[in-house]
């Protein structure tokens, strides 16, 4: 059953939503409605690293890869984005160089938005299920560079953040059990996930009944209801949608994990991992517990995972 052996993250320094008023162009209103009403107070930037650089101090954290990279069978890179650095470097053939992982083979995952993350998730299980080395682990690299201006925010929706995770999988380990994932795409027909005036429209009408079905799906894979969930770790796009999905699946308030919306930004597709080791550390799972990790992306895609520490 795929497990988490591990998970670190990396948060680079935080500024408030107030200095990107005249780099991203936002408006009086904006400022208003991103901090006031959405929570976003300070959002991670990192102009100054690449983003291998930003991979490698994620992946530095993870203490647990220390001595083992030949077992490192798959490196798997969570993309939120399907651009993020100019043609032909490849910031994840960096870090694998730099990490010496030599026996893994290399690829990254997109195309679920902000979603990816519990995508790569699944895939790195499903390969190591199938790998005749019980003992192979996966490394998954989430989290995307601010690399266009396309990507640093969208539209009264979210800023977003440069933080990044590295998790270390296994197939067989005793905690952090993935028992269920389920996902789901409504995309257009043509592929374009910028949200116009009327995908925009469309993706808040079908928001919330989607997710809402996402998550009832993944928890009925793991043979659990909603009320038996300690935590729910949702991605950090802002607090107005958690408060509302909340009261529609009836999640007390107290039960997910908002904490970093202030501290961080919206992480692309690594917040539901940044929001694990921030709940962790602060001693808010116990073991035994279930919680759900989910998250929504561009082009509305949704995904679902529930695990038990």
């Amino acid at each position: 059953m795929t497990s988490l052996e591990a998970v670190s993250s990396y948060l680079p320094p935080a500024i408030p939503v107030e200095e990107l008023r005249e780099p991203l162009g936002l408006t009086d209103q904006q400022v208003r409605r991103f901090t006031r009403l959405y929570g976003l107070e300070r959002i991670c930037q990192a102009p100054d690293q690449s983003e291998a650089e930003l991979l490698l101090a994620a992946a530095g954290k993870l203490e647990a890869l220390a001595g083992q990279e030949d077992r490192v069978r798959y490196v798997v890179r969570a993309k939120g984005l399907r651009t993020t650095a100019p043609y032909p470097v490849s910031p994840l053939q960096q870090v694998r160089e730099a990490l010496g992982l030599r026996h893994a083979t290399v690829f990254s995952v997109a195309d679920h938005g902000c979603a990816t993350g519990l995508l790569a998730l699944d895939v790195a299980g499903t390969l190591l299920a199938a790998d005749p080395d019980p003992d192979a682990l996966a490394l998954v690299l989430a989290g995307d560079k601010t690399f266009t201006p396309f990507s640093q925010w969208v539209e009264d929706v979210s800023i977003m953040g440069e933080g990044m995770t590295a998790l270390l999988v296994s197939a067989n380990g005793p905690r952090d059990r993935v028992l269920g994932y389920r996902a789901r795409i409504i995309g257009r027909d043509d592929g374009v996930i910028d949200l116009d005036p009327e995908g925009a429209r469309e993706a808040k009408r079908i928001y919330q009944d989607v997710m809402a079905d996402v998550i009832h799906d993944a928890l009925a894979d793991a043979g659990i209801g909603i009320g038996d969930l300690d935590l729910v770790l949702p991605h950090n796009v802002n607090r107005v949608s958690w408060t509302v999905a909340g009261k529609n699946l009836g999640i007390p308030q107290d039960r997910i994990f908002l904490e970093n919306i202030a501290k961080t930004g919206h992480c692309f597709c690594a917040d539901p991992f940044v929001n694990y080791q921030s709940a962790r550390e602060l001693g808010l799972l116990r073991p035994g517990g279930f919680y759900l990790m989910t998250s929504a992306g561009l082009g509305q895609s949704f995904a679902a995972a529930v695990l038990q520490h």
